[in-house]
C-alpha cells in the first residue's frame, strides 16, 4: 500500500494499512492512523499527527512552518482528527510558539481545493471549506459551519457554529453561530442559515427561537448591550440562544452586526 517511491522519516509512524501514493514525502515526528490514503504528490512535515480514515489527494502540504515572522523555529504541530477528506493543493500550517502552538482540524471535515489553514487555527467538526476557501492565524471554526468559494476569515476571528459564509465573503469580524454571511464591499448578515438547520434536524421551534434572536441582535436597532439582555431573556428557554449568548461572551473582536 506504500508506492516505492515514497519517501518516509525513520522517525514517521504509520499504521499497518495505510497506502501513500507515488513521490510522497512524510518527513519526522509525523503519525499517520489506521485506514488513512494518502495520494501521490503529497508533502507531510512534522509535527504532525494525522488519525484514522483521512482521505488526502495529490499535492496537498499539511505540517509546513507557519507564515508569521514571529516564529523562529520553535516546536510548534498539526493535529488532524479522523475521516477528514483533504482535497488538492490544501495546505495546512504548524502553530506558533506565542499562539498556543498547534493547529487543530476536528473530525468529519471537508477541505476541497486550495483551501488554506494558517497557523494556530482551530476547526472543529462537520465543516465544509469550500473552494479557495482561506483562514487567517488564529481564526477559530465551530461545527457545522460552510465556507463557500473564495470566501476568507481574518486573523484572531470566530465563526459560531451551523454559520454560513456566502461566496466570496470576506470575515473581518466575530460571527455569531447560525448567522449566514453575505458579500457587498465585506460580508454582513443576512439572515440565519435556516436550510443547514432544517437538514440537520432543527425543529421548527428551535429555528423560530433562533430568527427571534437574530431580529434582536440585527434587526430591531438595539445596543448591543440591551440586545444581550433581551437573549438573556429569550435563553431561558432555547439552548440555542443560550449558545449564542455564551458565543458573545468569548467574543475578543467586535461582533459583526
Amino acid at each position: 500500500m506504500i508506492h516505492p517511491t515514497a519517501q518516509i522519516d525513520p522517525s514517521a509512524r504509520i499504521a499497518d494499512n495505510v497506502g501513500i501514493g507515488a513521490y510522497t514525502i512524510i518527513g519526522a515526528d509525523v503519525v499517520v492512523g489506521e485506514g488513512t490514503t494518502i495520494g501521490p504528490h503529497v508533502v507531510i512535515e512534522g509535527p504532525t499527527t494525522i488519525g484514522r480514515d483521512n482521505r488526502i489527494l495529490q499535492f496537498a502540504s499539511i505540517g509546513g512552518p507557519p507564515q508569521d515572522k514571529k516564529w523562529q523555529g520553535e516546536r510548534t504541530e498539526v493535529a488532524i482528527g479522523d475521516r477528514n477528506l483533504i482535497r488538492e493543493f490544501v495546505t495546512i500550517n504548524r502553530g506558533t510558539g506565542d499562539g498556543g502552538g498547534i493547529t487543530r482540524i476536528g473530525n468529519d471535515n471537508w477541505l476541497l481545493a486550495y483551501v488554506h489553514i494558517a497557523h494556530d487555527c482551530q476547526v472543529g467538526n462537520n465543516v465544509v471549506f469550500s473552494n479557495y476557501s482561506a483562514l487567517a492565524g488564529h481564526a477559530e471554526i465551530g461545527d457545522w459551519t460552510i465556507l463557500s468559494g473564495y470566501s476568507g476569515v481574518h486573523q484572531f476571528c470566530k465563526v459560531g457554529a451551523h454559520a454560513f459564509l456566502g461566496m466570496g465573503c470576506l470575515v473581518g469580524s466575530d460571527v455569531p453561530p447560525f448567522v449566514m454571511m453575505a458579500n457587498e464591499t465585506r460580508g454582513r448578515p443576512r439572515g440565519i442559515n435556516s436550510e443547514g438547520l432544517k437538514r440537520r434536524g432543527f425543529d421548527t421551534h428551535r429555528i423560530a427561537a433562533i430568527k427571534r434572536a437574530y431580529r434582536t441582535l440585527y434587526m430591531a436597532g438595539l445596543p448591543l448591550a440591551e440586545a444581550r439582555e433581551q437573549l438573556q431573556a429569550q435563553a431561558e428557554t432555547s439552548d440555542d440562544v443560550r449558545q449564542m449568548l455564551e458565543f458573545l461572551d468569548r467574543s475578543e473582536r467586535a461582533i459583526a452586526r
